[in-house]
């Protein structure tokens, strides 16, 4: 009964919180706030310490801090380009700062007069001539009527029309109300023995609510006890919804493919070139999968022109010797025929497909057809497979190539084309997952627990390194110089146009006025143009002649980024390179360097470079290593973004941050191990507590 009564509690729709209606409740869903335990589990960000005054003499940089003084007097400083600011100077005893508005009005600058005393809470920069507060929050204080904060500062994630206030009204209703003892702890008593973690009510009101005393550094650190004791479950969590999909999925029944050694020496022998000892290590580990009766589940991670393709070919090899079908999705239309033009080489057209967006009317009928009649024995697509008319005959195997560019949701839908496969009815298709995004072991083995994992970490012979240099555009004569010598000495280059904003449209537009642009200004080079809103027929036309030598420049928007591959092809040049990530940056730069010829790649940028911009530029002339380029790149960018799963919620993590916790990782395996066995009832609570609506894709 009392489970019941805190079951029930817990999961209160937040409409029954002061200050919710519809219309609230509607934007909380953006936050994923559907009901009172997600308001209780909507953890803070950060802190700010508001409890005491500090004296403008003592603000250190990068200091975050409440201070109080009196304005001296005000002025509007003019910059470049018709930039203005208003500079505020204010002092107390002990010092002066600036506080400076990039945005103001007549109104502001006039209630900010000589002798008006503030109380303002910011960061600390460095100034031109002395520290300042770039618009920081301020009150002006009649007489000495401000008073402190009782408590530290709480700073949640917020949302459009969801405010801060708003947020911690929210969760001092809940606090002040599972005080009377609603919640369920569910973590066993060993684990809370053995890590001395406190209780969760205890915990929770500490992370909502710190006291004032407490270590504004050390929680923004994550370093409190009850900090430590919540990131743990959370990634438990994780853990727990990860493993019960890998449960459920080992339980399903798969096709047992084995594969001779007569078969593999004639696949080995039609290839026009030698594996490498990582490809043929991975090749066995797949084979080895496949031969069993429960479903493969693999990611094999290869760096840019490591030679996944070829390995997703042997495990094809054996699919199609065994007389069925397998599917390979690809997230752009230039991978997938890329794919197409492989697969057919190797295997025959007759037996390949190739399904994407584009097909329509009686074109796309008879390949529904040639797919459900079992004809087309390797289908090659899209997100177009994903459609409901897509049915195959004898699906056996699925091989997700850029796994990070899909929805979780989306694999586990073609995933169960398998359940419905004709003949085959409940065989689930093995699964082969691929990515050129090199994840660090520790976060591929935390987001990905539910796959075997597997490197190609060697290149193939002959491979040189790519030479990375990073410009600004004001040396573009020199860049333009070079591409010319590239050219004419009878080797090819691209051009790649970047755009800060997300419309392809102007995209598009902008590619297409740089290559009128390079064209009028390297008279005798061949320019080609790539670009997404070009027909399909069109893009791959132009992709044709520069393969066949027929284009020397190739210039593109980042649709080029995976598939195209012209050993030739020696020069890339990035344009606005620092509005990219440096996956993009990285995946970009593996365009080039798949020939002998020295290669090289020009990173240009726009000044002036933001501190990060310089860090993420430097990274990438600094190394080609894609695991060293994807470490930096999860320190500078976090989980979420790598993975590429914000939009799916499976590792949006609240109070964990998987480079900082690392060092959790094996305890949570073991913990989670421990709790399937001996504490089974509270795996659903745990997973449902974090992961909320988003466990509903753990099982993919």
């Amino acid at each position: 009964m009392e489970d019941e009564q805190a079951e029930s509690f817990e999961y209160q729709p937040v409409q029954v919180l002061k200050g919710v209606g519809q219309a609230v409740a509607e934007k909380l869903k953006r936050l994923e706030i559907y009901n009172i335990q997600d308001v209780l589990f909507h953890l803070p960000l950060r802190y700010e310490d508001r409890t005491k005054i500090t004296p403008l003499g003592s603000l250190q940089l990068g200091q975050q801090a409440l201070v109080e003084g009196t304005v001296d007097h005000c002025e509007i400083k003019y910059a470049g380009r018709g930039r203005r600011s208003l500079l505020c100077y204010l002092s107390d005893n002990t010092g002066t700062i600036v506080l400076r508005f990039f945005h103001f009005n007549k109104a502001q600058q006039a209630n900010l007069s000589s002798g008006t005393k503030l109380r303002c809470f910011g960061e600390t920069r460095r100034g031109a001539t002395r520290l300042e507060f770039v618009h920081p929050e301020y009150q002006i204080i009649q007489h000495n009527d401000g008073i402190t904060d009782q408590s530290l500062t709480p700073i949640y994630p917020k949302t459009d029309g969801v405010h801060q206030t708003l947020l911690k009204k929210l969760s001092d209703q809940v606090l002040s109300k599972i005080s009377e003892g609603h919640l369920i702890d569910w973590l066993p008593p060993q684990l809370m023995r053995k890590y001395e973690f406190p209780d969760l009510m205890a915990a929770l009101h500490s992370v909502h609510r710190p006291y004032k005393d407490e270590n504004v550094f050390a929680l923004n650190e994550c370093k409190s006890k009850a900090q430590q004791r919540l990131l743990f479950e959370e990634l438990l969590a994780h853990q727990l919804s990860l493993l019960q999909a890998r449960n459920e999925i080992k339980k399903t029944r798969a096709l047992k493919l084995p594969v001779s050694k007569k078969d593999y020496a004639e696949f080995t022998g039609g290839l026009s070139f030698e594996l490498t000892h990582a490809q043929q290590k991975v090749i066995a580990e797949i084979f080895s999968d496949i031969n069993k009766t429960h479903p493969m589940l693999r990611l094999v991670q290869g760096d840019v022109g490591s030679g996944k393709t070829v390995v997703a070919a042997a495990a094809a090899m054996a699919v199609v010797n065994a007389g069925y079908q397998l599917a390979i999705m690809a997230p752009t239309e230039i991978l997938a025929e890329q794919h197409y033009m492989n697969f057919k080489q190797w295997f025959g057209d007759e037996k390949c497909l190739l399904l994407t967006g584009k097909d329509k009317g009686k074109n796309r009928q008879q390949k529904l057809a040639q797919i459900s009649g079992g004809e087309s024995q390797i289908v090659i697509g899209t997100h177009a497979l994903f459609q409901d008319d897509v049915i195959f005959k004898q699906l056996v195997l699925l091989v997700v190539d850029e796994q990070h560019r899909f929805g979780v949701h989306q694999r586990l839908a073609l995933r169960e084309k398998g359940f419905s496969s004709g003949a085959l009815k409940n065989i689930v298709p093995h699964q082969l997952i691929m990515t050129a995004t090199p994840i660090p072991r520790s976060l591929a083995m935390t987001a990905y627990a539910d796959l075997d994992y597997s490197v190609i970490d060697e290149l193939p012979k002959g491979r040189k390194p790519v030479t990375t240099v990073v410009v600004s555009t004001a040396r573009r004569d020199e860049v333009i110089a070079r591409i010319k010598k590239a050219c004419e000495s009878g080797e090819q280059a691209y051009w790649v146009c970047t755009l800060v904003e997300e419309s392809e449209v102007l995209q598009c537009q902008a590619a297409e006025v740089a290559a009128e642009q390079l064209a009028a200004e390297l008279s005798r080079v061949r320019v080609g143009l790539v670009h997404g809103r070009m027909k399909q027929q069109d893009k791959q036309a132009i992709v044709s002649r520069f393969k066949n030598k027929e284009i020397d420049l190739l210039v593109a928007t980042t649709v080029i980024e995976v598939g195209v591959d012209v050993p030739n092809a020696s020069l890339m040049v990035i344009e606005n390179a620092e509005r990219l990530g440096l996956a993009q940056l990285h995946q970009l730069r593996g365009r080039v360097g798949r020939g002998e010829k020295q290669s090289a790649c020009v990173l240009m940028y726009q000044s002036p470079l933001s501190e990060n911009g310089k860090q993420r530029l430097a990274i990438l002339r600094e190394t080609n290593d894609g695991f060293k380029v994807a470490e930096k790149d999860l320190a500078l960018r976090g989980p979420g973004e790598v993975l590429g799963t914000r939009q799916t919620g499976l590792m949006q993590l609240r109070i964990a941050d998987i480079v900082r916790d690392e060092h959790w990782f094996s305890d949570v395996k073991k913990a989670a191990s421990y709790i399937i066995e001996q504490h089974p009832q509270a795996v659903k609570p745990l997973v449902r507590r974090w992961l909320g609506k988003a466990d509903r894709f753990v099982n993919v």
